[in-house]
């Protein structure tokens, strides 16, 4: 049974940084991209970051981060991160990491299934 379990989100004045984390279990996490997708209340759930299996390969929803995040893993800790800096009113929602994205974006069906229960992130003006 795959699980999943965000972590690190929280309430930051704008500007103010957080260190997401993503642990998985019960897939061969190092044999997979993970991803970090967002949704807030009335609005589409979007893309924010990719990254393969290895790390070497890393991919950015620019529209969203603008080089304010990164995503990283750990595959001995079966852990992913998603690294914020530069935290504006609009990044407001709650973050959620999930499998086998296929790019930064929510395309095909990456973005589809929820996994966890995912972690808020509230930035204040």
């Amino acid at each position: 049974q795959v699980q999943v379990a965000e972590s690190g989100g929280g309430l930051v004045q704008a500007g103010g940084s957080l260190r997401l984390s993503c642990t998985v279990s019960g897939l061969a996490f190092d044999d997979i991209s993970m991803g970090w997708f967002r949704q807030s209340p009335g609005k589409k759930r979007e893309g924010v970051a990719c990254i393969s299996w290895s790390g070497s390969g890393t991919f950015y929803a620019d529209s969203v981060v603008k080089g304010r995040f990164t995503i990283s893993r750990d595959n001995a800790k079966n852990t992913l991160y998603l690294q914020t800096t530069d935290l504006k009113p609009e990044d407001t929602a709650m973050y959620y990491c999930a499998p086998e994205c296929t790019s930064a974006y929510c395309s095909d069906s990456w973005c589809d299934k929820i996994w966890g229960h995912g972690t808020q992130v509230t930035v204040s003006s």
